[in-house]
């Protein structure tokens, strides 16, 4: 099953009952994934900035 994120609400939503897509993170595969989206996406966001950091220094 699917599940998405909705950044409005806070809720997990299954895909079959799933909310309009403008305020959906996912397609995540757990309920887990997708309880912990906002969290995964500041952990990404925080990586590719200090490889751009990085990469700017480099330059």
């Amino acid at each position: 099953m699917t599940y998405w994120y909705n950044i409005e609400s806070g809720q997990v939503e299954p895909d079959e009952s799933k909310s309009a897509g403008e305020n959906l993170m996912g397609p995540y595969d757990t309920e887990e994934q997708a309880r912990n989206a906002l969290a995964s996406a500041a952990e990404r966001t925080a990586q590719w900035d200090q490889e751009d950091e990085e990469y700017e220094e480099g330059r």
